[in-house]
């Protein structure tokens, strides 16, 4: 008769995950949309992390942008607009084990999701945030977002744009509790990664800001910085976003900054040109409300449901 010992363990073997791992549905994103750029760097920092597809989730709201879980293959959440914050934070809180990528736009995070963004950076809850920004609502065809520059005609504002765009990165570093942000382009594929790696090894919200191409809706938004370096400042620093001297070399207009110093982030963040990219601010010490929740998971099921019964037996008549 067959007989299991009782030290007997099963032996498994170990996994390495490759791109294709990573791989979901076909993208149907617009030929030329940099959102194509994002996913690839996405996958590829999944890849060369080795995170476990099972063991990681995408979440996202509405938007162009937004349809990025269906091309990834790990679990995904496409929420409602606006609201993918909120569900990501719900994850982190009760899943801690699970690394967290959230992607959305400049509409849905910047205008209906506002609330969310602002809470989510006090929150501090450990995930990377995407906020891939082509300055217009694309889904819905060309209307203004918080973004759009001021006059830029668009399908609501058709004599342009009223008023000067919102500033993504200042309101998220003028946030309490903010412990990163940084800026990056979807046409320099070796800074993109480098940001996203940097962002998911993060122990907090990495807030990253993505100057994204729209060539059907602004096909000419973004031509001035892609094929003029000098317009472009590189912000370097031991302690930020670490290129090879190849891709360094492309720009000649560097700026030395401290990642630590909050106030010259700012300063920076609010005055262009030129546009600044990299790793703007870093506060790794920074409160995370993740560690909070995370009391109490793993007390056993039993006496879960007996807190829960002994809250509701208080409120008895």
């Amino acid at each position: 008769m067959f007989r299991i010992e009782e030290d007997w363990e099963l032996e498994t073997r170990p996994r390495c995950f490759v791109l294709e791992d990573y791989t979901g549905q076909t993208p149907r994103w617009c030929p030329g949309c940099g959102d194509h750029a994002v996913l690839t760097a996405l996958q590829r920092v999944c890849r060369d992390e080795q995170l476990p597809p099972e063991k990681t989730v995408v979440v996202s709201g509405i938007g162009c942008s937004s349809r990025l879980p269906h091309y990834v293959n790990t679990y995904g959440f496409h929420g409602l607009h606006g609201r993918a914050l909120p569900v990501a934070c719900g994850i982190r809180a009760r899943r801690p084990d699970l690394h967290i990528f959230v992607v959305t736009g400049d509409g849905d995070c910047c205008a209906i999701g506002t609330g969310h963004w602002i809470h989510a950076i006090r929150y501090n809850m450990k995930m990377v945030v995407l906020m891939l920004d082509n300055h217009i609502y694309g889904l819905t065809k060309k209307q203004t977002s918080p973004t759009t520059p001021k006059g830029h005609p668009s399908f609501t504002h058709p004599r342009g744009s009223p008023i000067s765009p919102l500033n993504p990165l200042t309101v998220t570093l003028a946030t309490s509790n903010v412990s990163f942000v940084a800026q990056t382009v979807d046409w320099n594929a070796p800074h993109l990664y480098a940001t996203l790696s940097a962002a998911h090894r993060h122990p907090g919200l990495a807030f990253v800001r993505i100057l994204q191409r729209c060539p059907h809706y602004m096909p000419d938004e973004y031509e001035p910085i892609r094929t003029d370096p000098r317009r472009v400042a590189l912000l370097a620093h031991p302690d930020g976003i670490v290129l090879e001297d190849a891709v360094a070399r492309l720009f000649p207009n560097k700026v030395e900054h401290d990642p630590a110093d909050h106030r010259q982030a700012m300063a920076i963040a609010a005055h262009e040109p030129p546009t600044p990219i990299g790793l703007l601010y870093r506060n790794p010490d920074a409160e995370r409300y993740d560690l909070e929740t995370a009391r109490g998971i793993d007390l056993p099921l039993a006496e879960k449901l007996g807190a829960i019964q002994a809250a509701i037996d208080r409120h008895r008549i």
